[in-house]
């Protein structure tokens, strides 16, 4: 099954919402992915780390990418555990997903059928 979190507040996301993802851990699931808000105040971005495996895998990805919110932590996010029912298991499946242009970040549990049209 799948597992979102979602944070919006004055702390830093990343911790928070991996914390909230361990909490949903017993769910089962073959990848995780999180994006967070950063730079709010100096021109939004939005950054994502995903990885395949448990959130052992996302935690070392987080960590190596570590510089990426410069000196001020986001402190808006998503997250979301992913259970392949349908599409291999790989980072570019693993959620969240987002548009060719990095303005919108998504997490969704189901199958999306009408994506093309």
């Amino acid at each position: 099954m799948c597992g979102i979190v979602g944070y919006v507040g004055s702390r830093p996301a990343q911790e928070l919402l991996l914390a909230g993802l361990r909490k949903l851990e017993y769910r089962g699931y073959d990848s995780a992915g999180i994006s967070v808000v950063a730079g709010v105040n100096g021109g939004a971005t939005i950054e994502s780390v995903r990885a395949t495996g448990n959130l052992d895998h996302l935690e070392a990805a987080l960590h190596a990418d570590e510089d990426r919110n410069g000196a001020q932590p986001a402190a808006i996010g998503i997250a979301h555990t992913r259970w392949a029912t349908h599409g291999r298991v790989n980072e570019v499946n693993a959620h969240p997903h987002y548009d060719t242009e990095n303005r919108v970040h998504v997490v969704v549990n189901g199958i999306v059928e009408n994506y093309l049209a």
